[in-house]
């Protein structure tokens, strides 16, 4: 399981932030909270050949088994 944090820094048209955090409130979850899951969707699905730590390949499968494309 990840143990400690590191602060990631981007930058975001104002509009597209207001309207991912009413998103995210709607759903009950924080901007962070989506952030991380979608990085670690990102990683499992475009890992090539990398190997990765089994807390995370599971991370990945679990999130697309717990939201299908239908419910989002």
């Amino acid at each position: 399981m990840e143990t400690k944090t590191a602060r990631l820094t981007l930058l975001i048209d104002p509009r597209k932030k207001r309207i991912f955090e009413e998103i995210c409130a709607e759903q009950d979850l924080t901007p962070s909270q989506v952030v991380r899951q979608l990085i670690r969707e990102y990683i499992v699905t475009h890992a090539g050949n990398r190997s990765l730590p089994p807390w995370l390949a599971n991370a990945g499968k679990r999130a697309m088994v717990a939201r299908p494309d239908d419910e989002r």
